[in-house]
């Protein structure tokens, strides 16, 4: 494991406080009612977590057979109260709970992922259990890391669904926690869209791998499945064509920038970790997308040995990682091959350079 001076004290959703905060101002209290209420418990959570870091979270021990997940689900049955009721355990078989099911086998899917791809046992590397609770909140418009486990809402029913229904908003989440006990990325600026495009990598992987997709069949989307029919888009963001997922009056437009041309000056959200992000997470396709296969193979290599490295600093610029990757792709796939030729021109395209 590596990690880079203690843990940051970072709380990560799924769904941007830009998005809910455009919500809030809402003239339908339906729609800005549930945003409001989601900001207020977000900000709370972020709280709690900046002091459970402060404080130490307790140690959980690992399992015994690490190669195996150790899954927990937890109902908070609409209420606020973490983890909740233990609803399913590992190797408890399904229950009526369709959401439960589905966070049980999300959570089975990130693991499967790390193990099988990149050899590593759980999201610390030494097989830390898996929990998560369900039905938090009552109407709650998001699903975050919280350093210790995973939490998901069922949505407001008017614009986002069950946020259990993607597995990439899942393997996304607890890909914050491979972060942080690794290379432990500060949650600010373009470190900050660093940390939230390796969530958005490795959620989009999960997904493929889960499917059996290699990076033709993908469709690169992150959330596709959680927004509501009323909603004009597809997903929360598209890896493929960043700025394209969404484009509705409640929602407002995606604001994800594919370029450096179109970089993000903002001091909200965390200095635009979810918008910017739409560069390093289309440098990304654009490598998987010219090498074929499957993503997880070489390009999902590539930036696995960059995150678990040692060399990424915490508060790295995205021509950092993107130097970084070449030197990956050249230790692992040699000087003259098409993956290092895909790596250095997807940077290129992108508009940032690996020098």
């Amino acid at each position: 494991m590596t990690t880079h001076g203690g843990f940051e004290p970072v709380f990560c959703t799924i769904v941007p406080p830009h998005v809910l905060d455009k919500l809030a101002r809402h003239e339908d209290p339906a729609l800005s009612g549930p945003a409001r209420e989601t900001l207020e418990r977000d900000a709370y959570e972020r709280t709690h977590r900046r002091l459970t870091t402060v404080i130490g979270a307790p140690t959980v021990a690992a399992p015994a057979e690490s190669d195996k997940p150790k899954r927990t689900i937890y109902d908070a049955k609409h209420k606020q109260d973490l983890p909740g009721k233990k609803v399913r355990s590992e190797g408890s078989e399904p229950g009526k709970d369709a959401t439960v099911n589905r966070a049980y086998a999300g959570l089975g899917a990130t693991f499967e992922l790390y193990l099988n791809a990149f050899n590593r046992h759980s999201i610390d590397g030494q097989g830390l259990p898996l929990d998560a609770t369900v039905h938090y909140d009552v109407k709650y418009d998001n699903a975050f890391w919280n350093g210790e486990q995973m939490v998901f809402g069922d949505g407001d029913g008017e614009l986002f669904l069950d946020f259990t229904i993607p597995v990439d908003v899942i393997g996304h989440e607890l890909t914050h926690g491979v972060t942080q006990y690794t290379a432990n990325l500060t949650y600010f600026g373009q470190p900050g869209a660093l940390n939230e495009s390796i969530s958005d990598v490795f959620g989009s992987l999960i997904k493929q791998y889960t499917l059996g997709q290699t990076a033709a069949d993908a469709d690169w989307l992150i959330g596709a499945g959680l927004l509501a029919p009323r909603v004009s888009g597809v997903a929360l963001r598209s890896m493929k064509a960043p700025g394209t997922a969404y484009d509705d009056d409640a929602l407002g437009k995606d604001p994800q920038p594919a370029t450096m041309d179109d970089f993000v000056n903002t001091g909200r959200d965390n200095g635009g970790v979810h918008i910017n992000s739409g560069i390093p997470n289309h440098a990304f396709y654009l490598v998987a997308d010219a090498l074929g296969g499957h993503a997880w193979e070489k390009a999902g290599q590539v930036w696995y040995d960059v995150l678990t490295g040692g060399e990424l600093k915490k508060d790295a610029l995205f021509k950092d990682f993107a130097t970084l990757t070449v030197t990956a792709a050249k230790a692992r796939f040699g000087d003259g091959g098409e993956e290092l030729q895909a790596v250095q021109k997807a940077w290129e395209q992108v508009g940032v350079p690996t020098s």
